[in-house]
């Protein structure tokens, strides 16, 4: 009652922030989502009283362990959200430390101004956050670390004292110590700091650009304006909290140009960035074969890979100039050049932006991409000695010493990072979870720390110091300086209750280990078999390494994340839930837990995570797995029933003719059936078609020719030899009872291209809805029975045409997890086409376009990586075709009309398609392929949506 903002000190609310993108876990006290700075300061002030520690947590991305602690986590990134002012005449942006990097670039870009530092995790990182590592990321070279970009900040200390740091003149520098309030008494002993350990900070701290490492003494020098704000950034939450951060920002260069340069190898990349460096580069960016390598092993961005050119290493950068003519010299001149000064062999510009966009992509989630081992037996990939940074003139020597030492113990590594700035990234196959393995581990960094230094580097080079690298600092810059740092915090906090064990008395770099000697892989047995993970159910939730692209507010990942700002609601957040689920040690209820119910029974198994997530998180599949357990030994809901199993139950409604729907339209009936399935009361339910499709073929033989005497089928057609292909109409429960038009356009349309049609007598029923609630037995047994009895009668070779998108996502995915080792399945996904892909495949070409459309694809379509034929030909439909959602528009079957998960998909359509929808010119038509987003543009756009099928036939069958 004390806070405007929300606490939580729940086991599951706890769960959430036990581990970050590092390889530590710690367990929370609780988490408070603070509202403003008010619920900051009196969480600060009640936990100082008791000696509690705290910690400030941004977006949770960190990959040295400074974002998890035995403390009372304060999440600024749920409310403390806002861009408060951008200064255009000065070039400044006020913000809330809860602000996106993205965020603050695109209100900048609306006035030709961006944010200088932008980390590969610029989609989802908060100011907060980057003022605490004092993060980079590739356009550092044009603008700075975040410290060169921070001209104030308004901090809290631990008793509560509130005020604003800046650089500071010596005038006000004297006023302020004359003072008695607890700046004038910080400010005091922080001159004492500066004047004595001033000589040494000036012959100790590196030279180097990239220098993250330790605090920013060297900011409290005369010759850097004893510059406070500057001096507490990449303090990791250690010493202040920030409330409220004034930031440069600088005109987004004109125009630009990226360049990919190929090397033999990664140390030859390497010994090129001096020449590179002279043509004044704003981004330069190293990729070794690792990188590139394992993801064409795993199958995975092959479109991305396909750009590169000739290599086994590359240099990726960014040339930029003030207009499109000068930037055309520079990069010829470049290109001519660049292959004779160093030791490219291959240079090719970049020029479209998609295709910008995918090389860029490679260089942000490779790695994550790649950081599971193939083998379960061996160690995976992992974080640990990501962001050395050296002077990136002596860049190849490094690489060649940092490689030989790599080889030495007898470690796999990728190299890559921001080579302009000499700031190397490896993700390297330490072995935390056995106990030589770890010693192993502390061997190396300690040679490693020592290679760094004799090359005047930094431990960190972007990513700050944490756990990871904090007990190092010594080796870096000798014990009088780290006790110059923890004086430094003292100042600040001298109860140690911010952030404690970072940076400063720190934990060892093998302590609070996430998957350490103690952990073993959970032996989970489960129905769906996740081929991809041989471990199995446990093995696939250690998929999600923390690095959260699931909270970015654009893409089609995570929807319930964008609509809510909840870490619950997110993909991280439930991989993160069952992980502790299973875990045993913070959730105590196991898979009974209510709370982890609530989060994934509020996932829209989109499965764009699967899709989207660098490693693929398949959070649908687990939810469909917590569901089975959840409910094996407690009642469900009556609405589990009912619309789990809709599929066999409206084949049994269907047969009550119109009685159904007089049903619905009886106020007393109506009122009853929604209170059992759980919606809302002024939520209109769909009704039955009058006829259902297979009545309705028994109508339409009599009108297509065909041959009727098989009892298993209706078929359509001439069925002789001059027929283009033969082909099996899949009628799913939905379109079969709700929409058989649909199934009728369908069959009237191939028929027309001289296709013979064949559409089983039999009812079968792929099950969809059983998946959602988690009724797995039920799920194989209809899978079982499609494989036993619909498959075999199949006509050899024929293709499967699904109409209904959530039908195909359990062919092409859950079907080939219930049944792996079945070859029929393999062979019935390969099968299972759309309308579109048949068009396509035969060369069938529109003879007439539409106006225009709106284009909203299935969920399941866009991500079972199907998506593309269909888009493709509705292009050719129209002479202009939108489509604002990449996502989910949040129906999602049943989701967006049960009382509990209503609110949230009406925020999920909200985003995008209810603007789109709000605007639609007369002549627009509404095109949307499956049964739930054709009921969501009606219940909450009010428009009727037509089916690809409706736009295929104008266009085909009309002149």
């Amino acid at each position: 009652g004390e806070l405007d903002g929300l606490v939580d000190f729940t086991d599951a609310g706890r769960a959430l922030y036990t581990s970050d993108a590092s390889n530590y876990r710690q367990v929370p006290l609780g988490v408070v989502y603070p509202r403003h700075a008010d619920d900051v300061e009196k969480t600060i002030q009640r936990c100082t009283s008791e000696n509690i520690p705290v910690l400030m947590r941004g977006g949770g991305t960190s990959q040295n362990g400074q974002c998890v602690n035995n403390a009372v986590v304060l999440d600024c990134s749920r409310f403390m959200t806002s861009v408060l002012n951008i200064d255009t005449e000065e070039q400044t942006a006020t913000v809330q430390p809860g602000v996106v990097c993205d965020q603050l670039k695109a209100e900048a870009e609306k006035h030709g101004l961006t944010f200088g530092p932008d980390p590969a995790t610029h989609s989802r990182c908060t100011l907060g956050g980057m003022i605490g590592n004092n993060s980079c990321g590739p356009h550092s070279m044009l603008a700075g670390k975040t410290v060169e970009n921070i001209l104030e900040l308004d901090i809290m200390t631990v008793d509560g004292s509130r005020f604003t740091v800046g650089p500071t003149s010596e005038n006000e520098l004297q006023e302020i110590v004359r003072r008695n309030d607890r700046q004038g008494q910080i400010y005091r002993e922080l001159m004492q700091i500066r004047d004595e350990y001033a000589d040494l900070i000036r012959e100790k701290y590196p030279t180097i650009k990239r220098r993250v490492s330790g605090y920013n003494l060297d900011q409290l020098l005369p010759e850097n304006g004893f510059n406070v704000a500057r001096a507490l950034v990449g303090t990791e939450g250690t010493c202040v909290s920030v409330l409220q951060a004034k930031t440069r920002l600088i005109k987004n260069p004109s125009v630009k140009r990226l360049l990919v340069l190929g090397f033999t190898d990664i140390f030859e990349a390497g010994d090129s960035v001096p020449a590179i460096l002279e043509y004044k580069p704003v981004a330069m960016e190293g990729l070794d074969w690792s990188i590139v390598g394992g993801l064409i092993e795993r199958g995975l961005r092959l479109q991305e890979v396909s750009l590169l050119p000739e290599g086994k290493a590359w240099i990726m950068m960014e040339l930029v100039a003030d207009n499109e003519a000068e930037l055309e010299i520079l990069c010829t001149r470049f290109g001519e050049k660049i292959l004779e000064s160093s030791k490219a062999v291959s240079c090719l510009p970049i020029v479209e932006p998609a295709q910008v966009a995918q090389i860029w992509s490679i260089r942000e989630q490779g790695a994550s991409a790649t950081s599971m081992s193939l083998n379960p037996e061996d160690p995976d990939p992992i974080v640990g000695w990501e962001d050395t940074a050296v002077d990136p003139h002596q860049l190849g020597n490094y690489l060649r010493e940092f490689q030989a030492l790599v080889d030495r113990y007898d470690y796999q590594t990728s190299l890559y990072g921001h080579f302009g700035d000499g700031c190397i990234h490896a993700r390297i196959t330490f072995d935390t979870r056995t106990e030589q393995g770890v010693a192993k581990w502390r061997r190396f960094s300690q040679e490693i720390a020592h290679l760094v230094v004799k090359y005047g580097g930094s431990l960190s080079g972007e990513h700050g110091d944490g756990q990871a690298k904090a007990e190092f600092l010594p080796i870096m810059y000798g014990d009088e300086l780290v006790d110059a740092f923890k004086r430094f915090k003292a100042v600040w906090d001298p109860q140690d209750i911010m952030n404690p064990g970072k940076v400063v008395n720190p934990y060892r770099m093998d302590e609070n280990l996430r998957l350490g000697p103690d952990y073993q892989t959970p032996q989970v047995s489960s129905v769906l078999q996740f081929v991809d993970d041989p471990g199995g159910l446990g093995r696939s939730l250690e998929r999600c390494i923390g690095m959260g692209k699931c909270r970015a507010k654009e893409g089609a990942m995570c929807p319930t994340y964008q609509a809510s700002h909840e870490e619950r609601y997110s993909t991280r957040g439930r991989a993160h839930l069952l992980h502790e689920l299973m875990r045993g040690e913070v959730i105590a209820r196991s898979w009974q837990d209510d709370d982890v119910e609530n989060s994934l029974a509020h996932c829209l198994s989109c499965k764009a995570c699967k899709v989207e997530c660098p490693t693929s998180v398949d959070i649908a599949s687990y939810k469909s797995e917590f569901m089975a357990r959840h409910y094996q030994h407690q009642r469900r809901p009556v609405h589990h029933h009912l619309f789990g199993k809709i599929g066999n139950h409206l084949p049994k409604i269907a047969h009550l003719g119109g009685l159904g729907n007089i049903a619905l339209r009886m106020p007393v009936v109506s009122h009853l059936i929604k209170s059992l399935l759980d919606v809302p009361q002024e939520k209109d339910l769909p009704l039955l078609a009058p006829q259902s499709a297979r009545k309705r073929l028994v109508e339409l033989q009599k009108i297509l020719p065909g041959d009727h005497s098989d009892d298993k089928y209706f078929r359509f057609g001439s069925f002789d030899d001059d027929c283009k292909a033969r082909v099996v109409l899949w009628l799913d429960s939905f379109n079969s009872h709700y929409r058989p038009d649909i199934v009728e356009t369908t069959i009237k349309l191939l028929v027309s291209q001289g296709f013979d049609v064949a559409v089983a007598r039999q009812h079968f029923c792929c099950g969809r809805p059983l998946y959602e609630y988690g009724f797995l037995e039920q799920a194989r047994k209809q899978v079982d029975e499609i494989l036993n009895s619909f498959y075999p009668t199949l006509p050899p070779g024929a293709d499967l045409i699904v109409l209904e998108p959530s039908c195909l996502s359990v062919f092409k995915d859950e079907m080939l997890k219930l049944q792996s080792e079945n070859p029929d399945a393999k062979d019935l996904a390969d099968r299972c086409i759309t309308v579109a892909d048949l068009l396509v495949k035969h060369k069938i070409k529109p003879r007439k376009k539409l106006p225009a459309g709106l284009l909203h694809l299935h969920c399941h379509h866009k991500n079972l990586g199907v998506e593309l034929a269909d888009k493709r030909y509705l292009e050719q439909c129209f002479d202009f075709l939108q489509e604002p959602e990449p996502g989910c528009c949040g129906m999602a079957g049943a989701f967006g009309v049960q009382r509990k998960t209503r609110w949230l998909a009406q925020k999920v359509f909200a985003k995008k398609l209810a603007p789109a929808v709000e605007n639609l010119k007369p002549e627009t038509v509404v095109v949307s392929n499956g049964f739930s987003c054709h009921e969501q543009f009606a219940d909450r756009g009010g428009v009727t949506s037509v089916h690809p099928v409706d736009v295929y036939s104008q266009c085909l069958l009309s002149d």
